[in-house]
């Protein structure tokens, strides 16, 4: 990628990772639809699974389709490498799972077991992913109001190997001080992970403020039309795993796996990413076909064109619901009358995301009648689509959690999310007053 570092974010979108195909002369990016590839000699074998030298090797590893994904994506964000996952959750959980290493060895640390920190106020399955199974597993997380960098750093014991968080906090839509979490995490020696879904790098580059490794649902924004799931993690490459070594053995010890591979000896600055691909898509599985990267790829060739539209119809959605009777409050960062509103200026520079959320008034049950009674927007739990979605968290994405949860995520039972789409505004707004006004009949 060094030579093509020099180019801007919309033609890194549409050219990163790929040139016309040398044999074909294809312009378009093939579907290597293949799950094995022929090794040319026994040693080069050898070598491969030595990682001696670079190469394929089996799908479940690495794939050509798929490597320009993972390119692509590293470009846009300013990384030294990226892994496509089958999923933003798988995304996540590979990434935590591949700092936090052999969790058997951290257990028999005086204060007994890996620790996470994590913002409250994130997306409900990431909640429950944390308190529930990696709990399972013998990793604590404590959640924390990240809004106040001062807490997290209170939550923090020795055992803390990573700190995680939200570009934007789904679906309360807090921004925070990125670069100042960032400072807490790293005087505490861990990395920052941010899951950076909604904003996308075309909003936010969370590498350039503090963050170490970032993390996607594709499935959202990046391929933009709702066809296919997947995820990825993208490595800065800045995290200094050598600088505590005993905390990161699994990355600055002798691997026996590979015969005693060092990983940062070996990689340097794309240890983190490398170890990613070689221990947890080999073991945990969880890869991305290729026939997804290519629709992600696709997606990515308009990302910058779709979010400039997605930001511009929020917020005219934003300022028109605001002024509604029908609505009790808006919350949208890109609003001066939001709480965040000051950070949002300071850190989203090319717009303030397609996500708004707001309280219909007459509670719960107004909020479930407008779900119900939107005609041209869609009823559903994804967001990042070209279509306009509403979803009502407190019954679907936050389902699961705790009333004490709910609240610590700004989960309110009159909230409705609006992932809002590249439709006509005037005809998103024409749906939304007779929803509204269904639900004020009750």
């Amino acid at each position: 990628m060094s030579e093509e570092q020099h180019y801007r974010l919309g033609t890194l979108a549409i050219h990163a990772g790929q040139r016309p195909d040398p044999q074909t002369g294809s312009i378009a990016l093939p579907i290597h639809q293949t799950t094995a590839y022929s090794f040319k000699s026994a040693e080069y074998a050898a070598q491969l699974f030595n990682l001696e030298v670079p190469g394929f090797i089996y799908t479940r590893l690495n794939n050509p389709t798929t490597g320009v994904f993972e390119t692509r994506c590293a470009a846009l964000e300013g990384g030294v490498g990226a892994v496509a996952t089958a999923s933003g959750q798988q995304a996540t959980f590979i990434a935590l799972m591949n700092i936090l290493g052999d969790i058997r060895e951290s257990q028999k640390t005086p204060d007994a077991g890996p620790h996470v920190v994590a913002s409250a106020a994130i997306y409900g399955g990431t909640v429950t992913l944390f308190s529930k199974s990696l709990e399972s597993l013998g990793i604590r997380v404590a959640f924390v109001d990240a809004r106040d960098p001062q807490k997290v750093a209170a939550a923090i014991r020795p055992c803390t190997r990573a700190v995680f968080i939200e570009a934007v906090a789904n679906p309360s839509n807090y921004i925070l001080d990125y670069e100042a979490l960032g400072e807490v995490a790293h005087a505490a020696g861990v990395p920052l992970v941010i899951d950076n879904t909604v904003m996308t790098p075309v909003l936010f580059r969370p590498l350039e403020h503090g963050a170490d490794i970032v993390v996607y649902s594709a499935t959202k924004f990046i391929g933009g039309h709702g066809t296919c799931m997947g995820g990825i993690v993208v490595d800065g490459g800045r995290f200094d795993w050598t600088k505590n070594p005993e905390r990161w053995p699994h990355l600055t010890h002798p691997d026996v796996a590979y015969h005693g591979v060092n990983f940062c000896e070996r990689f340097g600055k794309a240890a983190f990413i490398t170890r990613c691909v070689t221990h947890m898509l080999r073991d945990y599985g969880g890869v991305l076909a290729p026939h997804s990267a290519f629709l992600f790829l696709q997606g990515l060739e308009t990302l910058h064109i779709r979010m400039q539209r997605h930001c511009e119809n929020a917020m005219a959605l934003a300022q028109w619901l605001e002024a509604n009777p029908m609505v009790s409050w808006v919350n949208y960062p890109g609003l001066e009358s939001h709480p965040s509103h000051a950070l949002a200026t300071r850190y989203l520079k090319n717009g303030f995301g397609a996500m708004l959320a707001f309280g219909v008034k007459g509670g719960r049950q107004a909020a479930e009648k407008f779900v119900e009674s939107v005609q041209l927007a869609i009823h559903a739990t994804n967001l990042g689509d070209v279509r306009t979605i509403v979803t009502h968290p407190a019954s679907t994405t936050h389902r699961q959690l705790s009333e004490v949860e709910l609240d610590a995520a700004g989960v309110s039972g009159d909230l409705v999310r609006v992932s809002v789409g590249i439709e006509d505004i005037a005809d998103i707004q024409e749906d939304f007053e007779q929803a509204l006004k269904a639900s004020s009949r009750l």
